[in-house]
């Protein structure tokens, strides 16, 4: 909005030069000149017709041939509207529409009599309007070539790090099934003969013995249980559904978890809460987000609690109000003694909070 202004004073001052310079009929002029201005200010709607520029085209001519005695400021006109135009279009429409402006600037240099000099000036001018529109283009392109890169490589280092996680789990339950099948196995077998010897015998040291090694049974039932369960709570879980959320909706995700998040304890619930929280704020960044891109940030506070906050762009803040989604994630944090905030900062939309720690669930 502050570039707008800056061609609105640009525009305004070009014109009233033209009035207090060069106009035979100012009160004319001046409706004239009102009558740009109310076209010139739908230039800052987001999508705006060729017809809306060919309109202003039509007023700065007609004002220039009924109402001056100098073509300079109707050309200047007619080139920054040029100028102006080559940031809303692309290709075809452009073309077309600095075409007219050129010839209606070599229309009014021709009708002025001017020297070969000045009519050489413009067409360089509008050359180079059209060179700028070009690399701005490519520009353009090429941002959009990186961020796809960029989508795909961050892509790619989920599906490796998803692939490591796999391999990791296989090597636990592999380790789980020995425990298992060697050690778990000789231990029924020493609790069965113990067992028999105890009777035979009715010796309580036998006793003693087999209740021993039913804890270390028990024990090691418990660490096989522990290596096959499978660590799916959390962070790993965050990290899963901005992996399924980035390959099914396009979404580039910049995922940072800071330093001290990874080994904060949290209770079950409290991880269920966490990955509901995020889940919904991407997807509510999905659905009303202006921009594909979204940062998720993890933390940890000073006093060791879990932090999170999830930002994506917006090209204007608008009043908002909490619909079912974000009501829900305020109850579901507000449940587990959390807190979340919502708001608009500049450009961004932020959904941010805090989750208590626990002892781990």
């Amino acid at each position: 909005m502050k570039y707008f202004w800056i061609r609105f004073l640009i525009f305004v001052a070009l014109w009233v030069f033209m009035i207090l310079t060069y106009s035979n009929q100012v009160g004319l002029s001046i409706l004239f000149f009102s009558a740009a201005i109310g076209v010139f200010f739908f230039f800052s709607l987001q999508h705006v017709s060729i017809y809306l520029y060919l309109l202003l085209t039509v007023i700065i001519v007609l004002h220039g041939i009924l109402l001056t005695d100098n073509y300079l400021f109707p050309i200047l006109l007619l080139l920054f509207e040029s100028i102006i135009a080559s940031y809303r279009m692309n290709g075809n429409r452009l073309i077309l529409f600095l075409s007219v402006q050129l010839i209606l600037s070599i229309g009014f240099i021709y009708a002025q009599s001017e020297q070969i000099g000045f009519f050489l000036l413009v067409m360089m001018a509008y050359y180079i309007i059209f060179t700028m529109n070009q690399q701005r283009a490519e520009l353009l392109e090429q941002r959009q070539m990186y961020e796809e890169l960029v989508g795909e490589y961050r892509k790619l280092k989920r599906i490796n790090l998803l692939n490591e996680e796999n391999v990791r789990t296989e090597e636990r339950n592999r380790i789980a099934r020995d425990i298992h099948d060697s050690v778990g196995h000789r231990l029924t077998a020493l609790i069965m003969k113990l067992e028999m010897l105890a009777i035979q015998t009715k010796n309580d040291e036998y006793r003693a013995l087999k209740h021993m090694a039913e804890e270390s049974l028990g024990e090691t039932r418990q660490a096989v249980k522990a290596l096959q369960q499978a660590d799916n709570e959390g962070i790993a879980t965050v990290v899963n559904l901005i992996r399924k959320l980035e390959a099914q909706s396009q979404m580039v995700v910049q995922f940072t978890i800071k330093q001290g998040a990874l080994t904060v304890p949290l209770l079950n619930h409290h991880s269920v809460v966490l990955y509901r929280v995020i889940q919904e704020a991407l997807t509510n960044a999905m659905r009303h987000g202006e921009s594909r891109e979204v940062q998720v940030i993890i933390g940890k506070s000073p006093i060791g609690d879990i932090t999170f906050e999830i930002m994506n762009a917006i090209y204007k803040a608008r009043p908002y109000e909490e619909g079912f989604g974000l009501t829900g994630m305020r109850k579901r944090v507000q449940e587990v003694q959390g807190r979340l905030d919502v708001y608009q900062k500049e450009n961004k939309f932020i959904v941010s909070g805090i989750i208590p720690a626990g002892e781990g669930g």
